[in-house]
């Protein structure tokens, strides 16, 4: 801010402070400014100060954050006086009394928003140092005089969105990576329109007013804090910040940091302690340090609180409150802002168990931000996009815009028991999206998207029937209501299917809702099979065809095979036998001699968080053979996965089970698991295989294979399972 600022004299300003004034004092000053001109003072002996101010976090702040004094708006051209000293002597000079400030040029002016310096006209000359911090003092005096009640920190005084700050320290080659390691952990857990995150640099820490409007100090470097900056940091925790430590030698209050280097970045067992005293625990990857209690200091700790799983149980998370105002800080030497797939993991065993507690890491993470006073309530549903239709080829274009023509009514809709879909020729924003009243764009020559490139999906895409005609929406309620109208009347050539970046409505197994994040391939097909059949016989089969078409898309690319996809019965996607990625969701009518099977499927693909997804598993592929594959994306994978369908189904049409089962054990996870039947205490039984109908067979402890079945609960298939009885 101070670059762009200058006063009338033609100086630019240092530093802007905060000063607050009582209106007796405000007015002493206004009356001083308007009776007599400045006196102009001889340039000081004293070297200016070296360097201009950073275009980092503090550039932001100042634009967004500014401190108002009592005094009315400036007006005319800057403010500049009637009287203001002119000569190039005057350049040198600086005000020993009150200087008016005016932006240093117009344009800048107007991109700056109206609320930045409306209300600043006035400012001291004199550079005001900083309080000092007093260890043996107290710390409540300084906050009397640095800054106002910190009440309701969660609502700034400019009505900006609070900051949080990130300070990852001095190291410039660094910190820029360590700085986004840690921002987009933050931004996963809470509401970006709500938060702003910037990077605190070690000269804007030590410099600017950056605690006037911070909700939230993240002090995330490895290097010691320098005694300066350690004293800005209490003095803001005495004004009732907060602080987050991460992996930070930051301490105070009676704990020291103590290194232990046989910890540093293994994989650890964490019992973590929550504030209503329920227990998490969950593998972590530790820093190597753990707090101890300095000799003969008292410790004050609050509620939240973790330890190593061992004999010691060696504190990582402390939550330390401080002074009166509120102040507190939870300090870690946990990973918690590392993904499992980070450089520092090298291990296939020590990715496993980090990507198996990634789920529990965040759950820990936000219970930290929401007792330091954050939000991390979800992030708003998206507003619902139209529809566009597409083609896969161009010839069947002028087929379907034909049909159209004969079965839309005088208003363009197709009505359905479960949603219209009006055809227009293009969309404007006057035209209402709802779950159950979708528009349909058909003039789509320009259509373009950058989360579905239609020509990879074309180029991908080897069907005679299958996926031919596509209903593509950014963001639906869920891909399986789309067809609903369609299904039954548009012809069985050319081949429906819905697919969706992101679905607020998406539908799992049973009553359960599917999460359905960006990055998530998602699609609903329609395939039809004739009752009469060998398929049409052993319907239930159809999603163990889905399934398996997922990971063959993906494994029987050159090079991609040994990525360790599996499918886990009946209707999963599954990284090993350890996290699921995907799942299918089956509906079937049969009208007359035909089943009309929507298969709704839904996978991770480049969603990382909070699960795992595909390019997780090529990237540490990668990482532990050498290997360059490239990520792979969703519009890729879905037309390949249907394409795999139409074979798989044409060999089950020609073969019987027989024809897929062999591929089907190649990849599935259950060679030899052991379940337990009717109850978790039941009698144990071993997984051999797939039945002629596509139900599990089981080895149990006699001898004797049996077929069993789902008790149907809707969480674990292979729990509680039942041998149905014999008609």
């Amino acid at each position: 801010m101070e670059d762009r600022l200058q006063m009338a004299n033609g100086l630019i300003p240092q530093k802007i402070v905060s000063v607050h004034l009582q209106d007796s004092a405000l007015k002493d000053f206004k009356a001083q400014a308007a009776n007599k001109p400045a006196q102009i003072q001889q340039p000081s002996s004293e070297p200016p100060v070296d360097g201009e101010p950073e275009p980092d976090v503090m550039e932001h702040a100042g634009q967004e954050d500014p401190e108002v004094l009592d005094a009315e708006p400036t007006q005319g051209k800057g403010g500049a006086s009637g009287s203001e000293p002119s000569g190039e002597h005057d350049r040198g000079a600086c005000s020993a009394e009150l200087c008016h400030l005016h932006l240093s040029s117009c344009h800048e002016c107007l991109e700056l928003e109206n609320s930045t310096i409306e209300s600043v006209k006035f400012a001291s000359a004199e550079n005001i140092p900083d309080l000092p911090y007093d260890p043996s003092g107290s710390l409540e005096g300084i906050a009397d005089a640095t800054c106002l009640e910190r009440e309701g920190r969660g609502v700034s005084v400019t009505g900006k969105a609070p900051n949080i700050l990130i300070y990852v320290g001095f190291d410039s080659q660094g910190s820029q990576g360590r700085f986004q390691q840690v921002r987009s952990v933050l931004a996963d857990c809470v509401d970006t329109d709500s938060y702003t995150l910037y990077h605190l640099s070690g000269d804007s820490a030590l410099r600017d007013p950056w605690s006037d409007n911070c909700l939230l100090l993240v002090i995330a470097t490895r290097e010691s804090i320098p005694e300066d900056l350690h004293r800005k940091f209490m003095a803001y925790l005495s004004q009732g910040g907060k602080v987050l430590g991460l992996c930070s030698p930051f301490t105070f209050a009676g704990f020291q940091v103590t290194s232990k280097d046989a910890l540093q970045e293994t994989v650890q067992t964490l019992v973590f302690s929550k504030g209503d005293q329920s227990q998490v625990k969950l593998s972590i990857l530790s820093s190597g340090c753990v707090y101890d209690k300095a000799s003969g200091e008292q410790l004050s700790l609050g509620r939240l609180q973790g330890h190593m799983e061992n004999e010691d149980k060696d504190r990582l998370i402390v939550q330390v409150p401080f002074g009166t105002r509120g102040g507190e800080a939870v300090l870690c030497q946990v990973h918690l802002e590392l993904p499992p797939s980070s450089s520092v993991v090298q291990t296939q065993e020590d990715f496993n168990l980090l990507k198996s507690s990634n789920v529990r890491r965040y759950e820990v993470l936000k219970e930290i931000l929401a007792t330091l006073g954050l939000s991390c309530d979800v992030q708003q549903v998206p507003a619902l996009t139209p529809l566009y239709l597409l083609w896969a080829v161009e010839e069947i274009r002028q087929p379907l815009m034909q049909w159209l023509g004969t079965h839309v009514d005088p208003e363009g809709v197709i009505q359905s028991s479960k949603l219209s879909l009006k055809f227009v020729p293009s969309y404007t924003s006057e035209i209402e999206v709802t779950p159950t009243a979708v528009p349909v764009v058909t003039d789509t020559e320009d259509f373009s998207s950058e989360n579905f490139n239609l020509e990879i999906y074309r180029q991908n895409l080897q069907t005679k029937q299958l996926g031919k005609i596509i209903l593509f929406a950014e963001v639906t309620a869920t891909t399986m209501n789309l067809l609903d109208g369609l299904m039954f009347e548009m012809p069985q050539e050319m081949g429906l299917i819905a697919i969706a970046v992101r679905q607020t409505q998406g539908k799992g197994r049973g009553r359960n809702a599917w999460l359905s994040p960006r990055g998530c391939a998602l699609s609903t097909v329609l395939v039809s099979i004739p009752l009469r059949s060998p398929l049409g016989q052993r319907i239930p089969f159809i999603q163990h065809l889905m399934s398996l078409a997922v990971v063959e898309a993906v494994r029987s690319l050159p090079g991609y095979q040994d990525i360790n996809l599996r499918v886990k019965w009946p209707n999963d996607i599954y990284y090993s036998d350890l996290m699921k990625l995907g799942g299918v969701l089956v509906n079937s009518t049969l009208m007359g001699e035909t089943f009309y099977i929507l298969i709704g499927c839904g996978f991770n693909v480049t969603n990382s968080n909070p699960t795992i997804c595909i390019n997780d598993l090529i990237i540490e592929y990668n990482k532990e053979h050498g290997a360059e594959l490239e990520p792979l994306r969703a519009d890729c994978l879905i037309a390949r996965t249907v394409t795999t369908l139409e074979r798989l189904i044409d060999t089950f049409q020609e073969e019987g089970p027989n024809g897929v089962l062999p591929l089907y054990y190649k990849y599935w996870a259950h060679s030899a698991q052991q379940v337990h039947l009717g109850s978790t205490e039941g009698p144990k039984a071993w997984i051999v295989g797939l039945d002629d109908s596509g139900f599990l067979q089981v080895h149990q402890e006699d001898g004797q294979v049996v077929t069993v079945h789902p008790d149907g609960n809707s969480f674990d298939m292979l729990s509680n399972l039942i041998i149905p009885k014999q008609r």
